[in-house]
């Protein structure tokens, strides 16, 4: 039996850009499939004044993949912060399931019957 090489080679990716290479994203909605095997980063795009959320970008991974770059997006923001100082992040009383999801409306949706449109509760 062979013994383990303790340096293995680090793989080295040639990275190639699209001709658009960044769009921007203020918000994101996090999924599952319905299999469970996927984690799915919906980014959008919500302007003030307007009651629509734009998908710009679909991003498809599994767990452990989607836990990776939580791990790397945690180290980055603490790189980021220790650099440049804390990143203040607004206080709220409304739930996380609120924050994300109040007055998200899926594009399958009517709501033509719906006579509130409103942010009211209830």
């Amino acid at each position: 039996m062979q013994p383990k090489n303790p340096n293995p080679k680090r793989r080295q990716l040639r990275i190639e850009m699209p001709k658009d290479p960044a769009s921007y994203a203020n918000a994101v909605m996090i999924s599952n499939s319905a299999t469970h095997t996927e984690v799915i980063f919906d980014f959008m795009q919500v302007m003030p004044n307007d009651p629509r959320a734009r998908i710009q970008n679909r991003i498809v991974m599994t767990p452990m993949h989607a836990k990776m770059f939580l791990n790397a997006l945690r180290q980055n923001i603490e790189r980021f912060e220790a650099n440049h100082g804390e990143i203040e992040v607004p206080q709220s009383s409304a739930s996380l399931a609120d924050q994300l999801f109040r007055g998200v409306v899926g594009p399958e949706s009517d709501d033509s019957d719906d006579e509130d449109n409103g942010d009211a509760d209830g």
